[in-house]
């Protein structure tokens, strides 16, 4: 009789998937069957499956949780809450819904006023201060309030076009037809024995910091610039802009310089052998 339950257990029998405990080992432990497992998965201690449970939810007692062998979700409920008890919980519920987007409605605005802030420091350092200020207290407010969040938008959009790539290229493809160049530029039409990799510039976070950065920092730049070079000029603005096309001019030679040289510094690299120890 004991070979025949040892072969054929009876329907009776019962082992919990979570701690592999049977009837014999905790007579007092409450069972559940709370999915459409059968056999050796069928059935589980009920506080197994709640700790089991817990470390699914992680501290969301709403999320759900299905059995990881037939996929069926289990059946939770929980005691009725009183009045008071309810309406606390539903307000939390609704709080942790309306957090996240109240949470990205303050960043949004955060961002707005902060362009709105640096495009009014902006027109006031590119015009002048106090021509600035009259500019602004003439204009329609509507027009403000949309076009001064634009002034750092459209200067980390121009910044993003790296012009300098384009006259590398075209130099790189037509410098071996001018040989002045060379003389400017040393080695950019000389034949490379390959061509090496380049990276995107866009796809690091460095570089896109540094456009950030740069970007943001360029009306400072033209107005000193200007203000060196072009101190003649009685308009703010016209010597802002002369000083940004100036600066512009110098910094985009000098890159393209720096990356033609460093093209060719890659270029003409060479692996060299492994040097054997002596002795080996």
């Amino acid at each position: 009789q004991k070979i025949s339950f040892f072969f054929f257990p009876s329907c009776d029998y019962r082992s919990c998937w979570v701690c592999f405990a049977t009837d014999e080992d905790d007579r007092t432990a409450e069972w559940v069957r709370p999915c459409r497992c059968r056999g050796s998965t069928k059935w589980v201690h009920q506080t197994c499956l709640q700790r089991w449970v817990d470390e699914k939810q992680r501290g969301n007692s709403t999320a759900r949780v299905a059995c990881p062998q037939c996929n069926a979700e289990y059946l939770i409920v929980f005691p009725k809450l009183g009045p008071v008890v309810y309406v606390l919980d539903l307000a939390d519920r609704l709080i942790s819904k309306a957090c996240p987007f109240a949470a990205a409605g303050i960043m949004v605005g955060s961002i707005y006023w902060t362009a709105v802030t640096y495009g009014a420091v902006t027109v006031m350092q590119v015009v002048g201060h106090k021509e600035g200020l009259d500019v602004m207290e003439r204009a329609d407010p509507l027009f403000l309030l949309i076009g001064l969040p634009t002034i750092p938008v459209m200067l980390i959009l121009g910044k993003m076009i790296r012009w300098e790539d384009y006259v590398l290229r075209l130099w790189r493809k037509y410098s071996n037809k001018l040989q002045i160049l060379n003389s400017i530029f040393p080695g950019i039409g000389c034949p490379v024995p390959r061509i090496p990799a380049e990276a995107n510039p866009l796809a690091d976070h460095v570089s896109a910091t540094r456009i950030l950065c740069g970007a943001l920092v360029f009306p400072t730049i033209a107005t000193i610039v200007g203000k060196l070079m072009f101190s003649s000029v009685n308009s703010n603005l016209q010597r802002t802009i002369l000083g940004g096309i100036a600066f512009v001019a110098i910094k985009g030679a000098f890159k393209v310089y720096f990356k033609q040289q460093q093209y060719l510094r890659q270029a003409h690299r060479k692996i060299l052998n492994y040097p054997e120890q002596e002795g080996a």
